[in-house]
């Protein structure tokens, strides 16, 4: 069964770095896109960033400059490096990846979404 597991959120100040790292593992064919997404208490969850096989990215325009998305596709893991952290950070972190492999069982070229557990990040003095 294909699974993400996410580390690297914890407690920083403000103007501080944290960097995250996601890791898929389980029966995978290939990944395609993979994304950062975000979610706040009482919001919700929206992209942050994402990045194609290839090595293409974007940024929503709130973390542009400081947040850097990139990927290790010989390790199936995607690395988030955040600086220059704002408390309008603080937010559970999702990494989300669209993975074609086993599901449920049957091998399938056809990619599905697939989502971390989430991970806290906190700026706070």
């Amino acid at each position: 069964q294909v699974q993400l597991v996410e580390s690297g959120g914890g407690l920083v100040q403000p103007g501080g770095s944290l960097r995250l790292s996601c890791t898929a593992s389980g029966g995978i064919s290939a990944i395609g896109l993979m994304a950062w997404y975000r979610q706040a208490p009482g919001k919700e969850r929206d992209l942050v960033a994402d990045i194609t096989k290839s090595g293409r990215t974007s940024y929503t325009d709130s973390v542009k400059g400081r947040f850097t998305i990139s990927r290790d596709n010989s390790k199936n893991t995607v690395y988030l490096q955040m600086t220059n952290l704002k408390p309008e950070d603080t937010a559970v972190y999702y990494c989300n990846a669209a993975i074609s492999g086993n599901r449920f069982g049957i091998w399938s070229n056809e990619e599905y979404p697939y989502w971390g557990q989430g991970t806290q990040v906190t700026v706070a003095s």
